[in-house]
């Protein structure tokens, strides 16, 4: 199995995490608003050995340079350049939660630029900027930090609030790690900009296969509403994981890791040849 390398795209712009051949078909995982690209390092280092399996920092967190206006646009053109940069052409991307957001605002201008995507722990919205639901969310989140408190000394609980039964400690100490690294900024920023997400109407038009893959105790991407997003997918597998919560990578790794090489095989190609 390949180490994961830690990498800085030429012009400084992006940090990032890699394993397996460059020349290889690329799958690219984006991480949640709590997350990093460390956060992917099980699976880089276990899918790295058949594909070139990449992990961006997303702007603003790790290594990678904030923007100067943080919104789903402007974070989808990011990943553009991000992907033009890195050389990844006609990528899997794989997408957890804010990451999954990026992906679909992404797939808008990139109808056809992915093999495949997979919507993990997402949502196709976030609903209006001023509904109450929003800004109990935003506040539940954001108020402590106005109130004093720091992302370290958040993230304990916060990362206990997202997982669901029996989480693998390894997993969650990871998870714990990356949300008390989070810069407050970019935290903030990335909440903001889920404000007025929507992309319910555009789901129908995914034209590439979609892997939407939730956990049944998450209480932020509902099981039984991403099941219905899937359901306007046309191309989409829908996969859930009992027990698990919002954070099924760090918390599930085995079961994740096989949910995703077996949408693989079905969808995607390596080298020409079928993925295993």
């Amino acid at each position: 199995m390949p180490a994961s390398q830690i990498l800085t795209t030429k012009d400084g712009r992006f940090g990032y995490e890699a394993a397996g051949k460059p020349q290889r078909q690329s799958i690219v995982f984006l991480h949640g608003i709590g997350g990093a690209a460390r956060a992917w390092r099980r699976q880089i280092e276990q899918f790295g050995e058949h594909y070139h399996a990449v992990a961006w920092d997303m702007p603003g967190y790790g290594r990678s340079v904030p923007l100067d206006e943080v919104s789903m646009t402007s974070l989808a053109a990011a990943l553009q350049d991000f992907l033009i940069r890195i050389d990844a052409q006609h990528p899997i991307l794989v997408g957890h939660s804010i990451g999954g957001m990026i992906v679909q605002e992404w797939l808008i201008t990139h109808p056809q630029a992915a093999t495949a995507v997979v919507l993990a722990q997402t949502s196709p919205a976030f609903g209006k900027a001023d509904g109450d639901w929003q800004k109990s969310f935003i506040e539940a989140r954001l108020g402590p930090l106005d109130r004093g408190a720091t992302m370290a000394s958040l993230a304990p609980d916060l990362v206990k609030e997202l997982v669901g039964d029996d989480p693998d400690p390894r997993g969650l100490a990871v998870a714990t790690s990356c949300m008390a690294g989070v810069p407050e900024a970019s935290y903030r920023a990335s909440m903001l900009a889920l404000l007025g997400f929507d992309r319910r109407q555009a789901l129908k038009d995914i034209e590439v296969p979609t892997l939407v893959l939730s956990g049944s105790r998450d209480r932020n991407a509902p099981a039984p509403m991403m099941e219905k997003m899937a359901s306007f997918i046309p191309s989409a597998d829908y996969v859930e994981l009992e027990g698990a919560g919002h954070l099924v990578n760090l918390e599930r790794p085995d079961e994740f890791d096989a949910a995703l090489a077996f949408f693989l095989k079905a969808h995607a190609t390596i080298n020409g040849a079928e993925a295993r």
